[in-house]
């Protein structure tokens, strides 16, 4: 999916809020845009996500139309689709939360905002799922830049329609600007199209080449400066399947001890002489008679 802005500009009372500009982002990418506070950041994620109506220009969505993955919601327009797949993080005075509430209060309203059950229960599996157990407690305003930006970022993709992400000047908070830029990095990797408005000054800290605004430069509209497609988490390699496994060789059977030696018998009993047998006498048969020795 693709969002397009060609030449947009919206107007203000007195002075535009968003110079013309184009910009153009697709899932799967992350792209920072670099400008002063004060300078077309709200309205340029106002109206990036179908929350605003330009005064001029185009804001496109494609595909124009999407199939909804909440229950119930019905089939919608290209803008209210618009407003579907996207989410505004932490825009000031528009979608950030209350500094008082706790942690686990600003889990709790995110998750409803998306669909999500929020039960007590619900709320405490998903922190201990994000390993912020130990934040439950603590005010938001408590909780350190680049830990709120994650958990604000992450409660709006829990919505499953969402496919864009917009995180607006997480650098307010404070906090080393590699620090958010790593959380927007890491969400484009798992697919999510992620814009990132920044000042100037962060944008260089991230190692962009960027002179400081000066004279008119200061009323720019927010410009990109960087893009990136990080590559999506490799699986780890799965662990082998016993089954398949070869049988390991047979431990060979261990020598039998020596037994104590055998009792000795008794003395064989001397062998009889076998007595010599009689000689067999043939008896000759007699010489037929002759009746010439009678005479």
């Amino acid at each position: 999916m693709q969002i397009t802005l060609t030449d947009v500009r919206v107007d203000g009372r007195r002075e535009p809020m968003l110079e013309p500009m184009d910009l153009a982002w697709s899932t799967g990418e992350c792209v920072l845009v670099a400008g002063e506070p004060g300078h077309g950041h709200t309205a340029l994620a106002l109206v990036a996500t179908g929350r605003f109506d330009p005064s001029a220009g185009e804001v496109r969505l494609t595909p124009a139309s999407t199939p909804s993955h909440r229950s119930g919601r019905p089939a919608r327009g290209a803008a209210a689709t618009l407003r579907d797949v996207t989410a505004v993080v932490d825009v000031p005075g528009i979608s950030e939360p209350d500094d008082a509430l706790t942690v686990a209060d600003v889990v709790a309203e995110g998750l409803a905002l998306a669909g999500r059950r929020s039960l007590p229960t619900d709320v405490t599996r998903w922190l201990a799922d994000h390993s912020l157990t130990t934040d439950r407690a603590r005010r938001l305003d408590q909780v350190p830049g680049v830990v709120r930006t994650a958990l604000l970022a992450a409660l709006a993709a829990e919505d499953p329609d969402v496919r864009f992400l917009v995180l607006t000047l997480p650098d307010r908070h404070g906090g080393e600007p590699s620090g958010w830029w790593e959380v927007a990095q890491s969400l484009a990797g798992a697919g999510y199209g992620v814009l990132v408005q920044c000042t100037r000054a962060s944008a260089r800290d991230l190692g962009v080449d960027l002179p400081p605004a000066r004279g008119a430069s200061i009323h720019q509209p927010p410009a990109v400066v960087l893009r990136t497609r990080p590559e999506p988490p490799r699986d780890p390699d799965p662990a082998p399947d016993p089954d398949l496994a070869p049988d390991p060789d047979p431990a060979p059977d261990p020598d039998p001890a020596p037994g104590p030696d055998p009792a000795p018998g008794p003395d064989p009993a001397p062998e009889q002489p076998v007595p010599a047998a009689a000689p067999t006498t043939i008896d000759e048969p007699a010489a037929p008679h002759d009746p010439e020795e009678d005479r």
